[in-house]
């Protein structure tokens, strides 16, 4: 085999910095991991765009950067001048308010500038915000900063999906980290943690940092439920599979057989069929598939008709959360290295934070009394919420202490790049 399609063997990525941390050694570590992530990839897998969804890893290097550059120094730095005057067309991802930008879909095409010049960038940004921070920043910028941090972690998550997808296009079959060795675990056997519903509180309530979209907490009605007690398996999904679940119209949103029907969808993204059964495409490259493991990369149409299929249904966002209150982060996260999730462990409920993404029943809304902070960083979540479904808790590509229980993931209905899979829930008898 090509040498180009042998696994890396880079160490694995540098841990996410702990919450209390100085400012200073929070922003080096940040801005430290994401070119971990990049170290076992070579100068054109860099510039690839598989999608138009997807982005190349240099252009997440400079958009992170840019970040900074514009929403951190540029109303607080004496002088400021931008590290190029084309940067901000180039790099801007959505934001109307800064000014115009460069098409997303057309980013794979931006061989210039060259992959050192994009990192001299980032050089001299992270310069210039340690400079500020060694002078002090007032209220406002301390705000700026942590969310530009929290944004370069949303981007590392990103980075790991969009490479993934360029990786599975390539028949070289590629894989970005050292294989990983046969589970022997077996996934524990479903149970169901039941709720007597009620009025709860939901939402960040403070304490900690929090995206806007997750707030303010306010009070929501459950009737009874029951939510299982981890996500579900491939090997279940694969008995949806083997039951025509892509041919029966009847378990599916109209508009999600329509969409399965256009895409020729007849498993989840990166299952493969050959002679000796189903292998899954994975960042660590292609393995046989486990039944263990719980499924992932599957769009909402695909998890709302497993769900129909098994009896069940998928959970709201509140009923998630109540649940998810207090829960460790149990589930494979992206620092220790292992970019696939794992089989779950004994606990009850296990995976709430890790592993996969859960589509919710959840149409992405604000919640009452939501209002998008001003400025230009208030094109951050508010301007998203239509036409797209709620995810919650976290992934093995997010990074460790990114994900809390009012974290709010939200995609298109059709979207399957991500690492995205599905928890089964049901109405409960009154307690």
């Amino acid at each position: 085999m090509d040498a180009s399609a042998q696994p890396s063997h880079a160490p694995p990525a540098r841990p996410s910095p702990a919450p209390g941390t100085p400012a200073a050694a929070r922003y080096r570590a940040v801005r430290a991991r994401t070119e971990a992530l990049c170290a076992p990839l070579g100068p054109e897998d860099m510039v690839v765009q598989s999608m138009p969804d997807a982005s190349p890893a240099k252009w997440h290097l400079a958009h992170t950067t840019w970040f900074f550059e514009t929403f951190l120094l540029g109303p607080r730095e004496p002088g400021f001048e931008p590290f190029h005057p084309k940067y901000g067309f180039l790099f801007n991802s959505y934001y109307d308010t800064v000014g115009p930008r460069h098409a997303r879909a057309k980013r794979g095409l931006l061989t210039r500038p060259p992959l050192p010049e994009v990192r001299a960038y980032r050089r001299q940004v992270d310069d210039r915000v340690l400079a500020l921070l060694e002078r002090g920043l007032d209220p406002e910028g301390a705000a700026v900063l942590e969310v530009g941090l929290h944004h370069e972690q949303q981007h590392q998550e990103l980075l790991l999906t969009d490479i993934k997808h360029a990786f599975s296009e390539n028949p070289l079959r590629p894989a970005y980290a050292p294989p990983l060795a046969p589970s022997r675990r077996s996934a524990p056997r479903l149970a169901w943690v039941e709720h007597e519903g009620g009025l709860c509180e939901l939402g960040h309530g403070g304490g900690g940092f929090a995206f806007d979209n997750e707030g303010p907490r306010h009070r929501a009605w459950l009737e009874p439920f029951a939510l299982a007690s981890r996500a579900v398996t491939c090997g279940e999904y694969l008995g949806f599979l083997e039951d025509g679940g892509y041919r029966r119209p009847g378990l599916w949103l109209s508009d999600g057989f329509a969409a399965a029907a256009r895409a020729g969808w007849e498993a989840p993204l990166y299952w493969e069929r050959d002679g000796a059964g189903w292998s899954v495409f994975t960042l660590h490259g292609p393995r046989p598939l486990d039944p263990a493991e719980p499924v992932v990369h599957l769009s909402y149409y695909e998890a709302d008709a497993y769900a129909r299929w098994a009896g069940a249904r998928l959970p709201t966002e509140a009923e998630w959360e109540v649940v998810a209150r207090g829960a460790a982060e149990d589930g494979a996260l992206a620092d220790g290295g292992r970019y696939h999730p794992a089989a779950a462990g004994e606990q009850r409920p296990a995976q709430l934070l890790g592993d996969v993404w859960e589509w919710t029943a959840s149409a992405y809304a604000a919640y009452p009394g939501y209002r998008p902070a001003p400025g230009a960083l208030g094109e951050y979540n508010g301007k998203f919420m239509v036409n797209q479904l709620v995810l919650r808790g976290g992934s093995c590509a997010t990074p460790a202490g990114h994900v809390r229980p009012t974290y709010r993931n939200f995609f298109y209905p059709e979207a399957r790049w991500q690492f995205s899979g599905l928890r089964l829930c049901r109405e409960a008898r009154r307690c």
